[in-house]
């Protein structure tokens, strides 16, 4: 099993989403509003923008939230904008963190992350020695208590999936980029209700620690998505067998 796979099963496990569902829902509408204000309100002619509704449908989001944000984005409601940045990092044990901000105030960002990093033991990275170790790939996750890993393969597969893995109550499916949209469809069709969807960040190769040093990652890459400045977090940890997060 990927580090990618167990890091989406502690991430999600029964009633994380839930918990953190308002977090979740106001960084998809900032990302929303900056793909309608950087190439238009229709998801048809924007890829960027369709990508973000898709991300927003897989979190269930409703599609008045939806519809609200690609307004602020266009123009037609009052809203804010943001700058797109992005740090490449090391937790403790090398572990490679690569981080997404979307914000208002690119100094707070800066300050913010930097002291989240230096708190927990990590380091801001060169650009490009982080990123080159992750690849982009479309990761869909569904709830394995409500669905059997063959239910879903067999629907996955028929869009075009390359893969669907269970683990720990969580079955995640993965595609390539561009077959994403065709998947999730497939899903949605079928009536699966997914509990996150996404084009993400996937490591190429995982690094293994003891149970201490993962914990010490974990907590540094928690900090890092509850800051209201960081829209997504990947890292190329692997998550040990039996490993909790606190």
């Amino acid at each position: 099993m990927s580090g990618h796979s167990k890091w989406a099963t502690i991430k999600h496990k029964k009633g994380a989403a839930d918990a953190k569902r308002g977090q979740m829902f106001t960084k998809l509408i900032k990302e929303i509003s900056i793909a309608a204000r950087m190439g238009g309100g229709d998801p048809e002619g924007n890829p960027r923008l369709r990508t973000a509704v898709l991300k927003a449908r897989g979190a269930n989001m409703p599609k008045d939230n939806i519809d609200r944000a690609i307004k602020k984005g266009t123009g037609e409601l009052e809203g804010v904008n943001y700058e797109e940045l992005v740090y490449e990092a090391y937790a403790p044990g090398g572990v490679a963190i690569f981080i997404e901000v979307l914000t208002d105030n690119k100094n707070r960002a800066a300050a913010d992350i930097r002291n989240i990093l230096t708190r927990a033991g990590g380091q801001l990275a060169t650009s490009g020695s982080v990123s080159r170790l992750f690849k982009r790939q479309g990761i869909i996750t569904l709830d394995g208590e409500k669905y059997t890993e063959d239910q879903i393969m067999e629907v996955a597969l028929e869009g075009g999936a390359e893969d669907v893995s269970l683990s720990d109550g969580v079955i995640e499916v993965t595609t390539a980029p561009e077959d994403f949209e065709p998947v999730l469809n497939c899903l949605e069709n079928k009536h699966c209700e997914t509990l996150s969807a996404e084009i993400s960040m996937v490591p190429e190769a995982a690094v293994s620690l003891d149970n201490d040093a993962t914990a010490k990652a974990v907590r540094l890459i928690e900090r890092l998505e509850e800051n209201d400045d960081v829209q997504n977090v990947y890292a190329n940890i692997d998550i040990p067998e039996g490993f909790e997060a606190e």
